[in-house]
């Protein structure tokens, strides 16, 4: 039987105690059950939550990771660093990406997430051409997550411009070039792909690299369940180039133009005014935070409390991968609030007080939507995704279920991550990955060959 018995999991209702876990062949959860009573041979568990779902990915990136910390010659920004990551990208073949990724994902099981989304935009070889197979790169991508066992959605990303009012793309983007019908190729492409452990949406890049017209083409092809994300008012620079353009800001342009529902994911959305944070709390569309590396890049903080006063929801994603914790991403969420408006438990609300808890079941709820999958919850029909917790660590060694998230979330670095349940397949355990030797060792070869090229 495949079974786990909790002492304490987190539920949607909150913790419950004695809960029996179940799940079926195909990955699905089919019983659980509160105050249950233990049957005999199943695994035990002190505390269990859901696995985390990670909203935000470009998975080549880990490979750049700490290779951008050097100052340059005048201020750095966002825009400073993109020139280097186009650098890097210009050299990274099929094998490799798929070698990078495969590290990632493992690196993100082992620290709890047990979903990612990613946002893929390279499509072409370095020449800029397209391979004979249009999906080589996502498919590479998808291979890396079969072999390390995370639940994905694959975005293929249209990318046909350099900057508003469809300015040509530069020679370092070329790599990265699709137009509508190329997305949807590449959809078509990963179609037979898709299962309880795969899912297929589509990302226009931003509203600098597509038109408004690419984006109705892409919504209208592209069937309504599928999620759409796009990265948005990132940096101030992205605002005052789209008031320039069309005289408004990015989020209200984009409410202005489209129909934003809750299929939609808008990743960053650092930048907004009061209006443009009322249309995306009403909107039902997911606001994806990526803390670690909107902070690694300089971009801003998100304005979370005015936010969630109004009711938005949200997600969090790793983006570049200078982190690969889900603990580290909604830490820096609430410190960098407490730091902006100089108060604590900027993330409690009146309702509820438990800032932890709340940051681990907002970003699950969030998530789950951004990724268009039945993550995020341990709920009958849902994928079974969860995570073990040390209890044996200190800083969990006999506490209550009320303080579980508390410590896991604001005390120490340790990754108290012990075992990881990912499509009811047990990928982590011991805290170390099925397959992390192997993983690691092309990961290695794939280094050493870009460090050659």
């Amino acid at each position: 039987m495949n079974a786990l018995f909790a002492r304490h999991a987190l539920l949607p209702e909150g913790w419950q105690g004695d809960v029996l876990i179940e799940w079926d062949a195909r990955g699905n959860l089919t019983r659980v059950e509160p105050k249950a009573r233990p049957p005999i041979g199943v695994a035990r568990a002190e505390y269990v939550v859901p696995g985390m779902v990670n909203l935000h990915s470009h998975a080549f990136q880990r490979a750049l990771g700490g290779l951008t910390e050097k100052a340059g010659d005048g201020p750095d920004s966002f825009w400073t660093w993109r020139e280097l990551m186009y650098r890097f990208a210009q050299h990274i073949t099929p094998e490799q990406v798929e070698a990078i990724a495969a590290q990632l994902f493992s690196e993100c099981l082992r620290h709890g997430y047990t979903a990612l989304c990613e946002f893929h935009y390279i499509q072409r070889d370095p020449a800029g051409s397209m391979y004979a197979r249009p999906a080589e790169m996502a498919e590479r991508v998808a291979a890396a997550g079969q072999q390390s066992g995370i639940g994905l959605t694959m975005l293929p990303v249209l990318y046909s411009h350099s900057g508003f009012g469809e300015q040509p793309l530069k020679p370092e983007q070329q790599r990265f070039q699709t137009d509508v019908d190329t997305v949807l190729r590449i959809v078509e492409a990963l179609a037979p792909l898709r299962n309880g452990q795969l899912e297929v949406g589509a990302a226009p890049h931003s509203l600098r690299a597509v038109s408004v017209r690419q984006i109705q083409e892409l919504m209208a092809a592209l069937p309504k369940e599928r999620p759409l994300h796009i990265h948005i008012a990132e940096q101030q620079g992205e605002v005052q180039q789209s008031l320039d353009f069309c005289g408004r800001r990015p989020v209200e342009y984009l409410f202005d133009q489209l129909a934003v529902d809750a299929r939609w994911c808008l990743v960053h959305a650092t930048h907004l005014n009061e209006g443009e944070i009322a249309q995306l709390a009403a909107s039902g569309a997911v606001a994806g935070l990526c803390p670690t590396t909107e902070a690694n890049l300089g971009d801003g903080l998100f304005p979370l409390g005015d936010y969630l006063a109004q009711g938005g929801r949200w997600g969090i994603g790793s983006d570049s991968h200078v982190s690969q914790s889900p603990v580290e991403e909604l830490r820096w969420l609430e410190y960098g609030q407490r730091l902006l408006h100089q108060r604590r438990n900027v993330a409690a609300t009146p309702a509820r007080r438990d800032v932890a808890l709340n940051l681990w079941q907002d970003a699950l709820l969030g998530g789950a939507q951004a990724a268009g999958r039945p993550v995020g919850a341990l709920v009958q029909g849902r994928r079974a995704d969860l995570l073990v917790l040390d209890a044996a660590h200190p800083n969990l060694d006999g506490v209550l279920d009320a303080d579980v998230l508390g410590r896991l979330v604001f005390c120490g670095n340790d990754n108290l991550v012990r075992d990881v349940l990912a499509g009811g397949r047990w990928v982590v355990q011991g805290g170390r990955h099925m397959a992390q030797e192997a993983i690691g060792r092309r990961y290695r070869q794939a280094l050493q060959q870009l460090r050659e090229a």
